[in-house]
């Protein structure tokens, strides 16, 4: 057993002083039980515990850290800032430089406006698209995370309970009067909304590769049918890329889908490691801000030259080393051999992944059970899991082996969950530490300790087995 005596030490501490002992929910563990790893530093692929334990890092920081930790160049360009001063409330060279680079790369993108987290980038989106379209409603889609905005913190993921309400005490029901909340890859029912409001509606805002209730891709007709209702009623369609922009390809979602929203936020890669979140979009619709038109969005440390530094320094290596192909090769590797090592041991499990993002889902029930339930033939399964192309049921549901939307990722197996992510941990992986969040893969991540990875997995499957 992990000695985690130091860590304990310290988490029982911070509960004195800070609510729960952290400062974001998704670092409690509260989804897999048992406190928290505290963390002393990150060398490359891997971090090391206050206790001396290393683990190879599969979170990595919840996606920024795409060149792996403490990269040199991102360490020395960081460095190179500093020196010079740590925000100055001016305008400063590097934020061209970075926005130049995430034009050139992010096809929707023609003027961009940084801010400081991922929750800001989509707030301001919203209070964009409603200043410049004149209208109040705002569509979000159940499962979906935009950052704990008021208006947008209902039904949002993980942290979702119920349906229809704030997820949060503190947020009324007044913030969210004018938000419609509908399911995730459901063509119907966003052709349905905009029949009976379509005028009313100012924006769509949409994760195209939603992050927050596992990895749950965005289907191309559902994403194709947005982009032609907001167009064809005078909405603004947002795609929301603080976790898939430059982890779900090169130029994002919307390039690898091709479609062209009006407005997209990233963050998280884009800052290299620090804090920073963005927004931009068509001209027309970005010079609606302050100070050219007079829509308010301000920020003292928007902009701020160290992150702008790590970010060109993040954003420029991945294009040197010509890393996306690399990543997604990868992260495929990882996630078909999971799959295989789950499927010879009969532990039902979906994987869904795109570009250097994936999860891995435990299904809700079992190979018998299911076969049974639904009178599946033994031919529409392969080894434990059923077939992606044929199997299909009239209730949804995890044992479906693809994982669309809120409802069926929330029928997942949390608790064998849990069981895997611990034992992982155990043999020094660090992966989520909920089963409704995203692996990510780095460039520091070798081909040598993906197989490392899937041999420890197989270890853990067997343990699952017996469990079951």
């Amino acid at each position: 057993m992990l000695n985690h005596s130091q860590s304990h030490s310290l988490f029982s501490e911070a509960k004195q002083v800070i609510p729960g002992g952290v400062n974001s929910p998704a670092r409690a563990f509260g989804a897999v039980g048992g406190e928290p790893i505290v963390i002393e530093r990150g060398e490359g692929a891997y971090l090391i515990d206050v206790d001396g334990n290393r683990y190879l890092d599969y979170v990595q920081s919840w996606g920024p850290m795409i060149l792996g930790h403490a990269h040199p160049i991102v360490v020395e360009a960081i460095q190179t800032a500093l020196l010079k001063g740590t925000s100055f409330g001016t305008p400063t060279e590097a934020e061209n430089k970075l926005a130049k680079l995430i034009i050139n790369l992010v096809p929707s993108i023609q003027k961009i406006r940084f801010v400081n987290s991922g929750t800001e980038a989509t707030m301001s989106a919203i209070r964009l698209a409603r200043g410049f379209t004149g209208r109040t409603k705002i569509i979000k889609f159940i499962g979906n995370y935009h950052g704990h905005v008021d208006s947008l913190l209902v039904a949002a993921g993980s942290s979702a309970a119920t349906l229809g309400v704030p997820n949060s005490p503190g947020v009324t029901q007044g913030t969210i009067a004018d938000t419609i909340l509908l399911p995730y890859n459901n063509v119907d029912a966003i052709k349905k909304i905009f029949h009976d409001l379509g005028k009313e509606i100012a924006a769509v805002i949409v994760e195209p590769v939603a992050g927050n209730m596992g990895c749950v891709i965005g289907s191309s007709n559902f994403l194709y049918e947005l982009r032609h209702l907001t167009q064809t009623n005078g909405a603004i369609l947002i795609f929301d890329e603080v976790l898939s922009g430059f982890r779900a390809g090169k130029g994002g979602a919307g390039q690898r889908f091709s479609i062209t929203p009006d407005i997209t936020t990233l963050g998280k890669v884009i800052g290299g490691g620090l804090p920073v979140g963005a927004y931009g979009g068509k001209t027309e619709i970005m010079d609606a801000l302050l100070p050219v038109g007079n829509v308010f969005q301000a920020g003292t440390l928007s902009g701020n030259p160290l992150a702008m530094a790590a970010g060109i320094a993040t954003i420029q290596t991945l294009q040197e080393l010509k890393a996306f192909a690399s990543l997604e090769r990868k992260m495929s590797t990882l996630a078909e051999g999971l799959e295989e090592e789950a499927k010879s041991l009969e532990i039902p499990v979906a994987i869904e992944q795109i570009g250097s993002m994936m999860t891995l889902f435990f299904l809700a029930e079992h190979k018998k059970d299911i076969s049974e339930k639904y009178h599946v033939s033994s031919t529409t399964f392969n080894g434990s899991m059923l077939d992606r192309s044929t199997a299909t049921s009239s209730t949804g549901g995890c044992f479906a082996n693809k994982i669309t939307n809120w409802e069926t990722a929330a029928r997942c197996n949390t608790k064998r969950y849990a069981s895997f992510f611990w034992n992982m941990l155990e043999r020094g992986f660090y992966f989520p530490c909920s089963q409704f969040e995203v692996f990510f893969m780095s460039t520091a991540i070798t081909e040598s300790e993906i197989q490392q990875t899937i041999n420890a997995a197989k270890e853990v499957f067997k343990i699952l087995q017996k469990q079951q």
